[in-house]
C-alpha cells in the first residue's frame, strides 16, 4: 500500500501544473476555467431554483455587501501582485437559501452560498466576513477543480490496479486496501491543506476589505461550541478539527492586519 500511495503523490505531483498566486506553488490542476466554470455556473444556477432563495431583506443584502467587499479587496491584492488578469472569468455571485443547514460554500468561479442556519453563528457583519472571506479563497485557489483532479488521478490509480492485479482474490484485497488507503492517506490530507489555505488566504483578503481578521477565531469558538465538542479524529475528516482552526486563525491574524497595512488599511469595522 505504501507503495500504491508513492506512486499516487508521484502522478499528482506531475499533473501540477498552475501556480496559487496566494502561496506561489503550484498545485493539481488539469481543468481549465474554460472548461469547470460554464459547468460549476449551470449547476449553481440548477441549484438556485430548486432552493428557496432568499431576494429580500437586511441578511441578502448584508452577504451580497460583504461578498463584493472581500472579492473586490481580492481583486485589489492580485492586481498589485502581478495577477491583473487572474479574475477575468469569474462571475461573483452570492445567494442566500432559507436552510437549516450551519453551512456555506463555494463553487468554481466565484459562486457563493450562505444558508441561514449558519447566520446565528457568524451572528454580526463581521462574522459573516469570516466565513466569506474563507468561501471566496476556496473560488480563488481552484480547490474545485484542484479536488476534481485529484478524484480523476484516484479513480485512474484503481482501474491501474485493477488492470494489473490479474488473480481476483488480490484484486479484491487491492481494492479494500486502496480505498482506505488512498482517502486516509492522500484524499482526506488533501482537503484538510484545502481548508487550512483558504482559512489563510481568507483571513488576508477580509482583513484587506477592511474586516478584523481577530474575529475568525472567535467565530471559530462559538462553531466548536455548536457541535458540543463532538467531531471525527482530525486525520479521518475533510476539515482541520474545530482546535486546530482556532489556534491558525489566532496566529494568523496579526499577519493579515499586517498585510492589510500595505494597502493603506489601518482600522477594520
Amino acid at each position: 500500500m505504501k507503495k500504491i500511495i508513492l506512486i499516487f503523490a508521484v502522478f499528482m505531483g506531475v499533473a501540477a501544473c498552475k501556480t496559487n498566486p496566494f502561496t506561489g506553488k503550484k498545485v493539481l490542476n488539469f481543468y481549465p476555467n474554460s472548461q469547470i466554470f460554464p459547468m460549476a455556473f449551470a449547476q449553481y444556477d440548477q441549484f438556485l431554483t430548486e432552493n428557496n432563495v432568499v431576494e429580500e431583506g437586511a441578511d441578502a443584502r448584508m452577504i451580497t455587501k460583504v461578498g463584493q467587499r472581500i472579492s473586490s479587496a481580492a481583486e485589489r491584492w492580485l492586481s498589485a501582485n502581478g495577477y491583473a488578469g487572474y479574475l477575468k472569468d469569474y462571475k461573483w455571485e452570492y445567494s442566500l437559501v432559507n436552510d437549516s443547514a450551519v453551512n456555506a460554500w463555494a463553487m468554481p468561479g466565484g459562486k457563493i452560498v450562505f444558508y441561514t442556519g449558519i447566520l446565528p453563528i457568524t451572528q454580526t457583519e463581521r462574522g459573516v466576513a469570516v466565513v466569506m472571506g474563507h468561501e471566496v479563497a476556496h473560488a480563488l485557489a481552484d480547490h474545485g477543480a484542484q479536488r476534481m483532479s485529484a478524484g480523476t488521478l484516484q479513480q485512474l490509480g484503481a482501474v491501474a490496479g485493477n488492470i494489473a492485479i490479474k488473480d481476483p482474490q488480490k484484486r479484491n484485497m487491492f481494492n479494500q486496501a486502496y480505498g482506505v488507503g488512498s482517502a486516509v492517506g492522500i484524499m482526506l490530507p488533501f482537503s484538510r491543506s484545502h481548508e487550512t489555505e483558504a482559512d489563510r488566504i481568507g483571513l488576508q483578503i477580509m482583513a484587506i476589505a477592511g474586516y478584523d481578521p481577530i474575529e475568525a477565531a472567535e467565530l471559530w469558538k462559538r462553531m466548536k461550541a455548536k457541535s458540543g465538542g463532538q467531531a471525527p479524529p482530525e486525520f479521518m475528516s475533510t476539515h482541520p478539527s474545530n482546535d486546530t482552526r482556532i489556534a491558525n486563525l489566532a496566529a494568523w491574524a496579526p499577519l493579515a492586519r499586517e498585510e492589510a497595512k500595505k494597502f493603506g488599511v489601518t482600522t477594520f469595522d
